[in-house]
Formats: C-alpha cells, structure tokens, sequence
C-alpha cells in the first residue's frame, strides 16, 4: 500500500496490467497454499497507527485472541510479537488461507469493538494479513531473531526479554541464552524489514 502511493499514473497502470496478465487481483498479493510450511504471518494497523496498543487491556485481549486464531491452524508457533501498530507470528501450518481468512475476522471484529469504544464507526482499523514462506533454514532462525528483536528496534524496549507480549522469554528459557546468543550471530537480521517495518512506522 505504502509503495503504491508513491508510483505515478504510468507505474500503477503497468502494474496492474502485469497484475491482470498474471491472473492476481489488483491490489491485495495472493495466498497459495503450498503444503504444510513454516509462514512469517504479518498484519498492521492501516497508516500503522497504535490501535492494538490504546490500552494495555486492549494488547492484553487483542494478543489472547490472536494466538487462539494462530492456533486454530497451525500446528506449531514458533514465534510471536504484538506491537502497539502491528504484529508478527512465525507458524507452522498447511491452512495458511484459512488462517488469513480467520484473521481477517479476527480484524473486522476488532475493528468493530475498537471503533465503539473510540466512537470512530467506519473508520479503518487493519491492513490485511499476509505471509512470507520459509525459503531456508536461515531465513527461519532469522526470521526468530527478528521477531523477537522486533520490540527493540522499535524502541519499546531495550532488551528482548523486557517486551510482556512476544514469545522470547520462552524461547530464552527453552534455548538457554548461548544458544540463543550463538543464533544471533549466525543467523543475523541484517536488513531484514527495511522498507516494510522500519523505526518510526
């Protein structure tokens, strides 16, 4: 969405010619079931304002139900963070349409709730979910570092373990921390999200 707000009149029609060639709709990217794979799972609020983070009962309850809908199709979570603005889960599934479609309920339910409570109907809440396939089993472990690492590069918190919603206390406690400090290093994050997850969005 935020790319194509910068093309002009040319680039966006080109686009959604090659859109139309490849048989993708328009706008939204296509989501193929590919076996049972592991899925970087990534929503944000629309102009990534804070919308989960309006109240610390509101992250509390928006993170209980958003794992409920990872669970329900997946058959493993790996990792997991909820930001004020946007969240990322790392899962294990064969459904990961059905897991899109359950979480787009997910939203317009929260959306719905949150604008009542704000008195904002009609207001728009979510941009969709969307996944990225696991390539390798470096883009795996980097995608744990960056996930848990996700809450320090925005500037919440200073250190992963600081962060209350996110699955890295568990994945300290499991690994024990040189084997986590050993990821680090192998599996660095580099540029991992620049252009898509910056500082400040």
């Amino acid at each position: 969405m935020y790319r194509w707000r910068k093309l002009n009149e040319d680039e966006r029609a080109a686009t959604l010619a090659w859109r139309r060639q490849m048989k993708r709709p328009p706008h939204s990217p296509p989501h193929l079931d590919s076996g049972q794979r592991h899925y970087l799972i990534t929503a944000a609020c629309y102009e990534h304002r804070p919308h989960i983070g309006h109240t610390v009962e509101r992250m509390n309850a928006f993170a209980a139900a958003w794992l409920d809908a990872l669970q329900e199709h997946s058959i493993g979570i790996a990792a997991w963070v909820v930001l004020p603005n946007h969240y990322h889960g790392l899962v294990c599934t064969s459904e990961v349409s059905m897991l899109l479609k359950r979480l787009g309920r997910l939203h317009g339910r929260c959306s719905f709730e949150w604008n009542g409570q704000e008195n904002t109907r009609g207001r728009q809440v979510w941009c969709n979910a969307v996944e990225t396939v696991m390539k390798s089993a470096d883009h795996f472990h980097a995608t744990v570092n960056y996930i848990h690492h996700n809450p320090v590069k925005h500037g919440y918190v200073e250190r992963w373990t600081d962060w209350p919603w996110s699955s890295a206390s568990d994945f300290l406690a499991e690994t024990h921390r040189d084997e986590a400090a050993r990821l680090w290093k192998t599996y660095p994050i580099d540029r991992y999200g620049s252009g898509w997850d910056d500082p400040g969005m």
